[in-house]
Order: C-alpha cells, then sequence, then structure tokens
C-alpha cells in the first residue's frame, strides 16, 4: 500500500503563486507515476500534470493546455515528494487539489489518491 498526503494549498491574489507538496509513503517502490489532479465546485475533477520516471527512460512530464507554461511539476527522489509550483494563478484555478499515485505493475493507473488540499484564488 501507498498512501500520499498533499500540503501547501492556501488563500492567494490573482497573480500569485502557491507550491503545493505530495508526499508518498508505504511501499513506494512500486510507484513510477505521480499526477495532481484538481476539482472546482459544481465540476468534474481534471488533470493537471503528471510526472513519470523509470531507469531506463529517465523523467517525464505533461500537463493539461490549461497550465502549461504557468505550472511545473517536480519530484525529490530522496524524499518520494512531488511538488506542483503554481505562478500566474488566475480564478479559475480555485479548486480542491488533489494527488495520486500508481503501481507500476497496473500501468499508469493512478490508484492512491491523497485527501485534497484547497487553492483558492481571490479576484
Amino acid at each position: 500500500q501507498v498512501q500520499v498526503v498533499e500540503s501547501g494549498g492556501g488563500l492567494v491574489q490573482t497573480g500569485g503563486s502557491l507550491r503545493l507538496s505530495c508526499a508518498a509513503s508505504g511501499r513506494t517502490s512500486i510507484v513510477d507515476t505521480m499526477g495532481w489532479f484538481r476539482q472546482a465546485p459544481g465540476k468534474e475533477r481534471e488533470f493537471v500534470a503528471r510526472i513519470s520516471w523509470s531507469s531506463w527512460s529517465g523523467v517525464s512530464t505533461d500537463y493539461a493546455d490549461s497550465v502549461k507554461g504557468r505550472f511545473t511539476i517536480s519530484r525529490d527522489n530522496a524524499k518520494t515528494t512531488v511538488y506542483l509550483q503554481m505562478n500566474s494563478l488566475k480564478p479559475e484555478d480555485t479548486a480542491v487539489y488533489y494527488c495520486a499515485a500508481n503501481n507500476r505493475v497496473n500501468g499508469p493507473s493512478y490508484i492512491y489518491w491523497g485527501q485534497g488540499t484547497q487553492v483558492t484564488v481571490s479576484s
């Protein structure tokens, strides 16, 4: 089993920045992909960013079009922690942000989910 815990959410003004953290614990050796998703009130959960890693292909990232150029996902190998640096925040970025991790045996599907952290961007 793997546990993921998000932190770093809060209230920020338009144009501001926040950095979210996602700490993974447990059998982290089975994880090779972690991602961030978000869900705004009245909307479905949507993909934000993904980071994958392996010894043969290195590290790869992917972003939703709505956050490209503003958000950056990264990983601290030693701490098995993934970060989401969010810059130039907009009111439409307001949502609960969730971190998720896969089990590489099952491919890229996200199995382990955190409880979420609220991000509110005021106009």
